[in-house]
Parts: C-alpha cells; structure tokens; sequence
C-alpha cells in the first residue's frame, strides 16, 4: 500500500488553518499508540523547565516538533525532511505561536549530519524507509551531546502489514538486529521493548486498520465514521492502557530509548 499520496492529500488540507493542523495533531494522539510511548519517555527524560536542543529527524508534518514547542519553553527545535514543503507549511505556523525557535532543513539522513549538537533525537518511523540505516545512527551519534538520548519508534520484523507498505526498503526490524546496529554505532541501550503487543495491536485494527478498509471500500464510510468510533474508541483507549502498562513478550512494532556514551 502507498502512503504517500495520502499524506501529501493530509499536509494539503492542514494547511489551510492553525486550528485544522491542531485538531490533525490531536486526532494523531487519539488515534496512535505510538504518540503514548513516546510523549511518556520524552517526559520521563526531561523536565518541563529544562533548556535543550531537540533535533527531529524525518519529521513529517511535524507533529513531535510542535509537541517538543507548546509543551517546553525554553526547548529550540530543527527538524528535516526530504518533503520540504511540509517544512516549510510548519514553520509558517511555528513562526506565529513560538516565535525563532523553530528551524529546519530539507536532508538526506544518509549523508547529512547538523552543524549544532543536540539533547534529545526522535527517529519516528524512518529507519524501515532507508537503505543505508547504519549510516543514518552514526550520524545521529555524531550530532548528539554526551548523554543525550535517541528514541525509536518502527516496525518489527513480526508486522505484516509493514511488508506490503509501498516505501519500505525492509519489512521491519529484528529485536536483536537494531540493538546490535545501536551497539554498533557507540550507543548505549537504556530502554528496548515490543510496542503494539497483542492489546495494542487490536487497538490499531479497531481504530486504523478497520477504518481505513471502510473508507476504501466507499466515500460514504465517512459518514458512519463518527458512529463506529462513539463505541469502539472506549475499547481501543482500554486496550491501549493495557498495552502501555505491559511488558510485551513480542508486538509488531519496537520502541527504543538509546543513550551517547
């Protein structure tokens, strides 16, 4: 399946208003368990008040950026991407509500490494889109502070819906296949689990899969939407607690927190 042109459809239609890129941004932390992991370790390294540097490597429509802006004051934020024009649509709105703190830069990940260091580096869904992604840890290491984190968010290699996504180089990680990668590159491992275990993998069907089978099927499901998720969103919020709260003996995706030593 190709996402791409759904994302450029999504990035078209947020544009137009501050208010639909924020209702946008909150459906996404409605919708995915994801945003909950990280949003939970990002918090649980790093302290409202504190002054850093957060570098958002393939950023997309921006949405951790804007998280990192509204929520840590004194936090500045650079953010890259091969869309440049999804950059570009974000920093008109950074530039409104959070003044110079925000800048960007469209960027191969495979060459490119910032000029200025940085506390803090997310790599959201990314890595399962590039070949060289050896290269692509290094030069994270290389532009991170001594004892400044990375958190990664991908696919594992036990999602099958990942091997028939159209812009994947591979069909998800291994467990052990990206924490020797990690290894292999300086880092040191702090946290590495299975997300989307078997509560939040029903969740994502219920509140994703399911969905986005109705809405391919007929433009009409749009109108049954609202009525679907009145009764199965309070399912999926439950079964997604569950999956926060467990230790998953395996899930089709991996979360990771690494350290530079």
């Amino acid at each position: 399946m190709q996402y791409d042109p759904i994302k450029n459809r999504i990035n078209a239609m947020i544009t137009y208003s501050a208010s639909f890129r924020r209702f946008f941004f909150w459906l996404l932390d409605m919708l995915l368990l994801r945003q909950s992991y990280i949003k939970r370790a990002i918090s649980k390294y790093f302290k409202r008040d504190e002054d850093f540097r957060f570098y958002d490597a393939g950023a997309g429509f921006c949405q951790y950026s804007y998280y990192i802006l509204k929520r840590y004051s004194h936090a500045r934020v650079f953010a890259t991407d091969l869309k440049k024009d999804y950059l570009q649509k974000f920093a008109g709105f950074a530039r409104a509500y959070f003044g110079d703190r925000f800048h960007y830069q469209e960027a191969d990940l495979q060459v490119f490494v910032p000029k200025l260091h940085y506390d803090l580096v997310l790599a959201i869904d990314i890595l399962e889109h590039i070949e060289d992604d050896r290269a692509v840890l290094k030069n994270f290491y290389s532009c991170m502070n001594p004892g400044a984190k990375l958190i990664i968010s991908t696919p594992s290699d036990l999602d099958e819906a990942a091997k028939f996504t159209a812009e994947h180089v591979r069909p998800g990680y291994n467990k052990q296949e990206l924490e020797d990668k990690l290894n292999d590159a300086g880092f040191i491992l702090r946290e590495s689990s299975y997300s989307y275990g078997k509560y939040g993998a029903l969740a994502w069907r219920l509140l994703m899969k399911y969905p986005l089978q109705m809405l391919a099927q007929s433009k009409l499901a749009l109108a049954i939407l609202p009525i679907y998720y009145l009764f199965v969103y309070p399912v999926a919020f439950v079964l997604n607690k569950l999956d926060l709260a467990n230790h998953n003996a395996q899930g089709t995706g991996l979360f990771v927190v690494a350290e530079k030593a």
